[in-house]
């Protein structure tokens, strides 16, 4: 297997993603192919301590790198040398089974669509990170559509169906539509409808839909998959996120008051290392994006080596999966769906 990798995105590039991904070579025994500026990528080699390409890294070179303030929908023009629009190159064109990327949100959903290509069928491909309960919920999407129609968040619904069953491993993974109340007239125009279309999806056997689920029962797993508009599931998300830092902020000025409260952190350690495991988007690697026909993930743009080194893990599992095959035999059911309404 070989997992592509933007080497020049992110807050820290090149150094912790070369880092990462000799990381994630040694330990997942996985082919990686750094794309970007072959000179920063040897010399971030050399600083680390290797004057030859470690085992399992390859390096494909690209002069350019996509700005963050670069307009996503001129990247592929605009940056066509640059290592994000090279690398989706190289996966479209069969040269690797995933690609990563630390960089602009936007400019990777847009060259993404326009190089790889979204499945036959699957009308706008959707950001699908995993948020950390107890079974690990899928919010699908958080941030690439923030208008959408009743069929985009149909199809929402099966993404993260199919992902939960072949990536993490799911039987029959329950769906829930996030709403501001569990019955089914709340919402507006666009809830209403696609409570019925999803209702319907159940019924066939498309998807395991269990109802609305509110944003104060997201974090305590109460269903497998959430479904929503981009706008709403970014700020769902990035609200768990502050709650999380806020959580940990008000924990470590507790436990360090006194000298009774320190011995009582030590005492909580393992299971404070826990929490702080869970908490951490380093464990999980970065965010699927899904509807794409070859696995493309997002990493976070402060991704460190460790970051990385997950994200390669999660790229790896989502090449091993049937994710495209399955999306590409059920998107004609859904569109006839729509057709019948």
């Amino acid at each position: 297997m070989r997992i592509l990798i933007d080497a020049m995105g992110g807050d820290h590039a090149p150094n912790a993603i070369v880092q990462g991904a000799i990381d994630a070579a040694k330990e997942f025994d996985v082919q990686i192919v750094l794309v970007g500026r072959g000179e920063a990528i040897l010399k971030s080699l050399s600083d680390l301590g290797y004057e030859t390409l470690p085992k399992g890294i390859e390096v494909a070179n690209a002069d350019d790198v996509v700005d963050m303030h670069d307009d996503p929908a001129t990247v592929i023009r605009t940056r066509k040398d640059s290592s994000m629009v090279v690398g989706l190159r190289m996966l479209s064109e069969g040269e690797g089974d995933a690609f990563i990327s630390a960089g602009s949100t936007g400019a990777l959903l847009s060259a993404a669509t326009l190089i790889v290509k979204r499945v036959k069928g699957i009308r706008r491909a959707a950001f699908c990170p995993e948020i950390p309960t107890d079974n690990k919920t899928l919010l699908v999407d958080c941030g690439a559509n923030s208008e959408c129609t009743p069929e985009f968040l149909l199809q929402f619904a099966y993404l993260g169906t199919v992902y939960a069953e072949q990536v993490q491993g799911k039987t029959n993974p329950s769906v829930g539509l996030l709403n501001i109340g569990a019955e089914e007239t709340k919402g507006t125009a666009l809830q209403k409808e696609v409570y019925g279309l999803l209702q319907k999806a159940h019924k066939q056997g498309l998807i395991n839909f269990v109802g609305n689920v509110e944003a104060r029962d997201v974090p305590l797993g109460a269903v497998d998959v959430v479904v929503t508009d981009g706008f709403s599931g970014n700020i769902l998300l990035k609200s768990i996120e502050g709650t999380a830092s806020f959580m940990a902020k008000m924990m470590k000025s507790m436990f360090k008051k006194n000298l009774l409260t320190k011995l009582a952190a030590l005492a909580c350690k393992s299971g404070i290392d826990a929490f702080k495991k869970r908490m951490d988007y380093r464990e999980v690697g970065g965010t699927m994006l899904l509807g794409i026909t070859k696995p493309v993930v997002k990493a976070h743009g402060s991704s460190d080596a460790r970051a990385i080194r997950s994200a390669v893990c999660q790229a790896m599992e989502a090449a091993k999966s049937d994710l495209t095959p399955t999306l590409q035999a059920v998107a004609p059911q859904l569109a006839k769906m729509m057709k019948e309404e």
